[in-house]
């Protein structure tokens, strides 16, 4: 090994120990989240769980906030990467044998899939607001929101240029909303997208998750299976309805 190369620090054994009972203590939460939703969750019973007092939990998490922090974010993260697995392997199966899928609705699919999965996850992220928890501004959970966003964000506006999606057709927009979206887009840092593809984005992401939160909290049951095909149906047009709003210049 070249002798300016850096070499690696292995974590101290004290270090891997703490990473261990801090994935334990996660694992652990994940399950009474699981077994008994969000509402339920606990320092006290992930420490019970566990047989540790509440006191010795506090030194990986100084407070319920600092776990459901952790929690959420992981959350998010699992949720980026079932969407970003869907894309990565569209056709095929996972595409339901239709090979000219577009990757949007693919991805769309792959959300839809996650959340029926982890119902309990989901709702951590989408249901009723954890009493008086509040996420820290910019922090774990924030970035990994981002990190999902940005996904739909590449497969919905990808092929498309800054100048296409400056002209892409919506209403018009106030000047202090058409501001505000330029300084805070969806996915990326400030000013990545045009206001009009925010606004888009936006719609569409309303739309997609609205499905999702019908069929996740059992108000679209009545349609049994055919819920799947109703999804697809309504993704693909709103799929072309995007490229429909979007000048191809």
């Amino acid at each position: 090994m070249p002798a300016d190369e850096p070499i690696s620090a292995r974590p101290s054994l004290r270090e891997r120990r703490r990473a261990a009972a801090t994935q334990e203590i996660l694992d652990a939460a994940e399950s009474q989240l699981a077994e008994d939703g969000p509402a339920a969750l606990s320092l006290r019973g992930v420490a019970r769980s566990l047989g540790m007092t509440v006191q010795a939990l506090y030194h990986y998490f100084p407070s319920r906030d600092s776990l459901v922090t952790s929690l959420v974010a992981k959350a998010y993260d699992d949720l980026a990467d079932a969407v970003q697995a869907a894309v990565d392997t569209a056709g095929g199966d996972l595409a339901g044998g239709d090979s000219d899928l577009p990757r949007l609705v693919v991805a769309t699919e792959g959300y839809r899939r996650w959340a029926i999965a982890h119902p309990e996850h989901f709702q951590l992220l989408y249901g009723t607001p954890l009493r008086y928890y509040a996420a820290p501004v910019d922090g774990p959970t924030t970035r990994a929101v981002r990190r999902m966003a940005a996904v739909f964000e590449r497969e919905m506006f990808g092929g498309y240029t800054t100048q296409q999606l400056a002209a892409a057709e919506m209403p018009a927009l106030s000047t202090e909303l058409r501001t505000y979206l330029e300084s805070v887009p969806p996915g990326g840092g400030p000013g990545s997208l045009p206001a009009p593809a925010t606004a888009l984005f936006l719609s569409a992401w309303g739309h997609m998750h609205g499905l999702v939160v019908l069929e996740v909290f059992g108000h679209t049951a009545y349609l049994g299976d055919h819920q799947a095909e109703i999804f697809r149906v309504t993704m693909r047009k709103m799929t072309a309805d995007i490229d429909r709003r979007i000048p191809h210049m």
